[in-house]
């Protein structure tokens, strides 16, 4: 069975005019406009690097041609591939469908992809609380774990390190809850592996940094419950990220629309946006 694992680094991505043009092109159209319709330079970067990557994947490894991929999202918001062509071996039997998810946080964008199984993945990044000192940010954030999994944190050690086994715990559920597509609203307290008092023995989770401060968690589950054999058995051992450059991104990319101006405009005037305000403050 098949398994991906990619990432881009799109935070320090700093794309040319004539980058972002040709990346606007090889998305489909309403992705391009929602895209456009982000207020920060940094989350139009990690949208586009997602969506290119998404297109990548179902182009070079389900085989699809570029321009006949079409994308869509289901209402928890789950990227789905809308009538995914069947995909058979010269030998004859169909091979295990495709399940694939995104995620982007901090300074990466990420896909995870199986064969065979459900799969989810989120990345996050360790930083500091902001204006809040730790302590209260663990308090404000307190119903989002079980008891015994504060302990688990709380006891990392420094606050350093506590934070990134809180993120290491958040990524760990998020993962699960993108691979079963519920969504943002569902209660992480119920992901301890007794999912409504029902125990999940069949989950397995990959866990991998990308470098010191981006955490990845990685969850596999059956694709069917009816008769599946445990995953432990069946999968290859964890495959490492491969990190990915905007050339790897559009290598089989070829453009679905015309090319648009104001993308570029709009995306320039906000990436700008940072520099102009540090000078007016310089200024000041």
């Amino acid at each position: 069975m098949g398994s991906v694992r990619w990432a881009f680094r799109c935070g320090s991505w700093t794309p040319s005019r004539s980058d972002w043009l040709l990346a606007a092109r090889c998305i489909q159209r309403e992705e391009k406009d929602r895209i456009g319709q982000f207020a920060f330079a940094k989350d139009a970067k990690s949208a586009m690097a997602g969506r290119l990557l998404l297109r990548r994947f179902v182009c070079e490894r389900m085989g699809i041609p570029w321009s006949q991929i079409r994308l869509e999202r289901s209402p928890r918001g789950k990227p789905y591939l809308a009538a995914p062509l069947k995909v058979s071996s010269d030998s004859g039997p169909e091979l295990p469908a495709w399940s694939f998810n995104l995620s982007h946080q901090g300074d990466y964008a990420v896909l995870a992809a199986e064969q065979g199984v459900q799969v989810g993945v989120d990345i996050m990044k360790t930083t500091m609380p902001g204006s809040i000192s730790v302590p209260e940010f663990f308090r404000i954030m307190t119903r989002q774990f079980t008891a015994y999994e504060w302990s688990v944190i709380q006891s990392a050690g420094l606050e350093n390190q506590q934070l990134a086994a809180f993120y290491r715990h958040w990524a760990l559920k998020e993962s699960f809850i993108k691979a079963i597509g519920t969504g943002l609203g569902f209660n992480l307290q119920r992901t301890k592996m007794h999912l409504d008092e029902e125990e999940e023995e069949d989950w397995i989770f990959e866990e991998s940094l990308l470098d010191a401060d981006h955490h990845i968690a990685v969850a596999l589950g059956p694709a069917d419950r009816a008769g599946t054999a445990p995953l432990c058995s069946s999968l290859p051992p964890p495959t490492s990220f491969t990190l990915l450059s905007f050339s790897d991104l559009i290598a089989s990319a070829s453009p679905l629309t015309a090319e648009d101006p104001s993308c570029w405009e709009s995306f320039n005037m906000k990436a700008e946006a940072p520099q102009r305000q540090r000078e007016t403050h310089t200024s000041k």
